[in-house]
């Protein structure tokens, strides 16, 4: 089992059951420690199957971990505890939903779920949307609960944020009322499910005698304690993560949980795995140089076994669309040469990017995948389904009633949903708890609606789950009302596929663990010790499962690759996967690194480990591209080379275009200020020192304003300067400044406050 592992891996693998961080570079073979340190652990007699817990963060990890268990020795992965934090609260919390606090069937709104309940919230209580913007409310309720806090906890120290807590608390009555769960919410209840009920925590406890979790550097700060509290008996927790691809601090991730760990827990057991099994030596050198510029890293060094390879090409053309018919041009060569599409990916840190390349590569002919868009279970077609089935099996979720109510088109207007919403918040009730109070013809519609989900209910209460689905779509009218939509063909293979999904997640159960259907008590532990002797049985039905299945799928963000196309995504898309070939695109400053990131320092170090993660994606080859000049909302942007150019030493790279135009490289310390407007920047340290800018002898016009190179000039912030370089013409105008306090600066013209002091 572990003859194939070089030494560090072996180390990891063997260690006796005991706290321990192992610090897994990519492409060193991480899966295969997590999962053959289950497999060794079970084997070794320290404990079985149902002592394991492991944590990852994406449900294709899970599966390829269980596959990988199930592979190595002859067990039944069922009994075992295997899945993302979300999906083990999940199933946490249907085996003790009574004392969680929640019905059994209660629902998950996945992100575009839960916007549409806050903003029927804000409706319903007459909360001013421009003020209280529905995403911002979202990401302050979000923001709360991965901190812990309920809307009691969180500190006010003013009106606004006074409003936004009292929001909070409206969108848990509501949501407790209607039985329905966020992301957000399924580990804080579980959290508080084990904090609290002793008896329960003190079961899991001693269940789970080895912690074992994936991708630690992404874990937030209420997943941390979750893991600390279940670690609380005496289990051994075993983290495996790499600080230097922590890239996913947007969506909470705490990059210090890593050091937080070796320090509390750890204490010195720290293992390096820094063999790279998948890139050449110049893409790790490069990667290592780059990465070094971080500060407060736990620490490790690349290497591999490989020879040197290619160096990385680096491309500067002199627009966006010239960046891009490179690309396509060297992707077609790559083709000619062997290599199979879906091996090619072409990466960009912002979505805005994608569209030039997108064009230049439909232009040639070239197919191409690109990933971020809807995925399956978000898509329009698909969310009314699951609507429908979630009513199914909770008549009293609102948002899936208020979704489709009226959809498809049946006589219910905007007038019966607000008089029905008035009737369920004078009797605080659900929706359909309120449908007889209302009158007339919409009353009529309403209970006519009602009965129909009583009836699809009844009647599919015995179907397998694949008929299930299919008999509802049908009678939902979905497949009727897209036949008479000329675009509607795609929606109608779009709802066949998600018979075909639930037909797999039904073949698949068994597999993944998930629950049968059945209400099977069953007892983990010692008969004789009452503390054991606690129900972990789940009542799901079958279309239960499937419904949280979707909405756990709808929230797992990790990109996947197999097409013949060339694969197209954002860096935090790419994270996990692997190319033969990989352009990373847009290397200019306020680009890559984003402006938005050079607020702060641990902004910038961020999207340090961003280019970090992108140079390891690739295994043979890796092109970096850069234009003079790029069409981004709406207006031409003058561009400088990234400063991460600058980090990576030259004997790693290869220019393939001449060193000329524009500057370089923005100087070493770049800021944006908060409307992300007036760029600036520190004097330049590093070896590229930028070139002066293009300019004329006759200046620019900006307005009325007319700007050349030695004028004096002021800004209300920095002081007063002498201008040394432009480029640019009208609007577009950018100035390079040296300051007599601040240094050199880059400013836009059009938005600077620039008084001219001296001819």
């Amino acid at each position: 089992m572990i003859e194939k592992l070089n030494p560090p891996q072996r180390q990891a693998v063997t260690l006796e059951p005991s706290h321990a961080l192992v610090l897994a570079g990519a492409g060193s073979g991480k899966t295969r420690v997590l999962t053959t340190r289950i497999a060794w652990l079970i084997q070794s007699g320290y404990t079985s199957p149902l002592g394991i817990l492991a944590v990852t963060f994406t449900n294709k990890a899970a599966r390829e971990m269980m596959g990988r268990i199930g592979a190595i020795m002859p067990i039944d992965t069922r009994a075992m505890w295997v899945g993302t934090f979300h999906g083990l609260c999940n199933r946490l919390l249907r085996a003790h939903f009574r004392d969680a606090g929640l019905p059994q069937s209660f629902q998950i709104l996945d992100s575009a779920d839960q916007l549409a309940a806050i903003k029927r919230l804000l409706k319903a209580n007459g909360v001013d949307d421009e003020k209280y913007p529905p995403r911002d409310v979202q990401r302050f309720i979000n923001g709360s609960k991965e901190e812990g806090l309920r809307p009691g906890d969180v500190e006010a120290h003013d009106s606004f944020r006074r409003r936004m807590v009292e929001i909070y608390a409206l969108y848990e009555a509501q949501c407790q009322r209607e039985g329905v769960v966020d992301f957000a919410e399924l580990l804080l209840r579980a959290y508080e499910l084990l904090s609290r009920n002793e008896p329960i925590r003190t079961h899991y406890q001693r269940r789970f005698r080895h912690i074992l979790v994936d991708e630690f550097q992404d874990t937030n700060v209420l997943q941390y304690r979750w893991l600390r509290l279940l670690a609380g008996g005496g289990a051994a927790i075993f983290a495996v993560g790499d600080d230097d691809q922590s890239i996913y601090a947007f969506r909470g991730a705490n990059v210090g949980n890593m050091a937080d760990f070796e320090r509390e827990y750890a204490q010195g057991k720290v293992i390096r795995l820094e063999q790279n099994y998948r890139s050449f030596g110049h893409i790790l050198d490069a990667a290592n140089a780059l990465i070094s510029h971080n500060d407060g890293r736990l620490g490790k060094n690349l290497w591999t076994e490989q020879d040197a390879g290619e160096q990385i090409r680096v491309i500067e053309q002199p627009t966006d669309q010239a960046e891009a018919q490179w690309i396509v041009e060297e992707i077609r060569a790559l083709v000619n040469e062997g290599r199979e599409r879906h091996e090619i990916a072409v990466l960009y840190r912002s979505n805005a990017q994608s569209r030039v390349i997108e064009h230049a590569l439909f232009s040639s002919g070239i197919a191409y995948k690109v990933y971020g868009g809807l995925r399956f279970f978000e898509r329009q077609e698909i969310k009314h389904a699951l609507a429908y089935l979630r009513l199914m099996a909770n008549i009293n979720d609102d948002t899936s009633w208020m979704r489709v109510v009226n959809f498809p088109p049946r006589g219910i207007g905007a007038r019966t949903l607000e008089q029905l919403g008035d009737q369920a918040r004078t009797y605080d009730t659900s929706l359909a708890g309120a449908v007889a109070r209302v009158p007339g013809k919409g009353g009529s519609n309403l209970a006519q609606f009602f009965r129909m989900i009583e009836r699809l209910a009844d009647e599919t209460r015995a179907m397998p789950l694949p008929f299930l689905v299919e008999h509802v779509i049908d009678q939902a009218g979905l497949i009727a009302h897209y036949q008479l939509d000329r675009e509607g063909a795609d929606r109608i293979e779009n709802l066949n596929e998600l018979v075909n999904a639930a037909a797999a997640f039904a073949a698949e159960a068994d597999m993944l663990g998930l629950p049968s259907g059945e209400v099977v008590a069953r007892q983990v532990g010692d008969p004789a010790d009452a503390q054991t002797m606690i129900e972990v049985s789940e009542g799901m039905t079958p279309l239960t499962a499937f419904l949280s299945h979707a909405s756990l799928e709808a929230g797992d963000n990790q990109a996947q690759a197999g097409e013949d196309a060339i694969q197209l995504m954002t860096i935090h898309a790419a994270k996990g996967l692997e190319f033969d070939a990989v352009f990373m695109t847009g290397m200019e400053e306020g680009l890559f690194p984003h402006e938005n990131s050079m607020l702060e320092q641990t902004g910038l170090e961020e999207e340090r480990r961003l280019m970090y993660v992108a140079i390891t994606r690739a295994r043979e080859r890796l092109y970096l591209t850069l234009a003079q000049s790029r069409m981004l909302h709406g207006q031409t942007r003058y561009c400088m080379r990234s400063r991460f150019l600058g980090e990576v030493p030259d004997e790693h790279l290869k220019w393939i275009t001449p060193r000329q135009g524009i500057p370089r490289v923005l100087p070493t310390e770049t800021r944006w200020n908060a409307s992300g407007s007036d760029a600036f920047a520190r004097p330049a340290t590093g070896r590229f020192a930028p070139a002066a800018p293009r300019s004329s002898s006759s200046g620019v016009m900006v307005g009325s304003q007319q700007y050349r190179v030695g004028q004096g000039v002021r800004h209300p912030r920095f002081g007063d300067g002498t201008i040394i370089g432009l480029a640019g013409t009208g609007l577009d105008a950018q100035a390079q400044i040296q300051f007599r306090d601040v240094g050199q600066k880059t400013l836009a013209l059009g938005v600077a406050k620039l008084e001219v002091i001296a001819g």
